[in-house]
């Protein structure tokens, strides 16, 4: 937007010299260009002040790492890719076949058991048993219920189901894959169906003019020409460059760190985004301006570079 002011203000000293015929001498032109420098140079710290921009906005969106339960062959894949799902329709299905065997195997178990614990209690009111052994008994049939509960979880669990309403989206499973529990690869990523979250990358020199519910207004680069206004819903009161996790490594400088930019989440207000709301993918690129309410009549300067701005998205070759 600085390029911007630059440029306009290069048009209006060219057509001003061009139309008032001003001949270009040592006085004439240095004082336009200081002119520029002071003109430009206020409005500019003026704004960026009580009127921040930022380039760097982004929408951010929740993605669940499908991981399954427990680990077997996949059988089948019903699900499609970007296909709309409800909460519960099926994911994938694993080989249940091991699974029942085991089940199947804990059963015949726990009924031998029982048999058993009911001929010890039988034999112990009778004197012909100890409790030491009946303790044991009763243990064994316990465990061999608990077994049982986790042989049919898990026997369950053979069918991964959507968490939630949503997509899978870039899906490549395939029957005869092996699908482990192990989170650190998941088979497939499922977008549950929420809004997403726009967050505009503001710098730290405007933090005294971030309140939450100021004017916003929000242009991205998919829709050249189209901006949309919104309000400031939230401040986030930390910044992840200067986060510290529990280690066993002392903090020390590194040298000069990016001082990182705070994070200010925007909701758009405007009707009109509506209609364009489902043509904006996860992870839409733009730009954002936020209005206080010092220096209101600047605001105006803002909106025009912002609306500038949203138009020079139709040259692609620049972005």
């Amino acid at each position: 937007m600085d390029l911007l002011l630059v440029l306009i203000y290069s048009a209006f000293c060219i057509a001003l010299f061009k139309i008032f015929r001003i001949p270009l001498t040592k006085w004439t032109v240095p004082t336009a260009v200081l002119g520029g420098i002071v003109l430009i140079g206020s409005l500019i710290f003026t704004m960026n002040y009580n009127h921040p921009y930022s380039e760097v906005t982004r929408s951010y969106y929740v993605s669940i790492p499908i991981v399954p339960v427990v680990t077997g062959q996949v059988i089948d894949v019903p699900v499609q890719t970007n296909q709309p799902l409800k909460q519960g329709d099926v994911l994938f299905r694993l080989d249940p076949l091991p699974f029942e065997y085991r089940l199947k195997s804990i059963k015949a178990r726990l009924i031998s058991a029982q048999s058993d614990l009911y001929r010890i209690r039988a034999l112990t009111k009778h004197g012909f048993s100890n409790d030491r052994e009946l303790d044991t008994a009763t243990a064994q049939v316990d465990d061999l219920r608990a077994q049982l509960d986790t042989a049919q979880y898990e026997l369950d669990h053979t069918i991964v189901r959507a968490p939630a309403n949503g997509f899978v989206t870039q899906m490549s499973l395939r029957p005869g894959m092996i699908a482990t529990r192990v989170p650190l690869r998941p088979l497939m990523v499922f977008i549950p169906d929420e809004d997403y979250f726009l967050t505009a990358w503001m710098r730290q020199n405007s933090l005294l003019r971030l309140n939450v519910g100021s004017e916003a207004e929000v242009a991205f680069d998919g829709l050249p020409g189209k901006v949309f206004r919104g309000k400031v819903k939230n401040v986030l009161t930390v910044i992840g460059e200067g986060q510290v996790q529990a280690s066993g490594t002392l903090v020390s400088y590194t040298g000069s760190p990016p001082p990182g930019r705070v994070p200010v989440i925007i909701e758009i207000t405007d009707p009109a985004f509506a209609s364009y709301r489902k043509q904006m993918p996860g992870g839409a690129y733009g730009q954002a301006a936020l209005y206080s309410e010092h220096f209101h009549h600047i605001a105006a300067m803002r909106k025009i570079l912002l609306r500038m701005a949203s138009w020079m998205n139709y040259l692609f070759p620049f972005h």
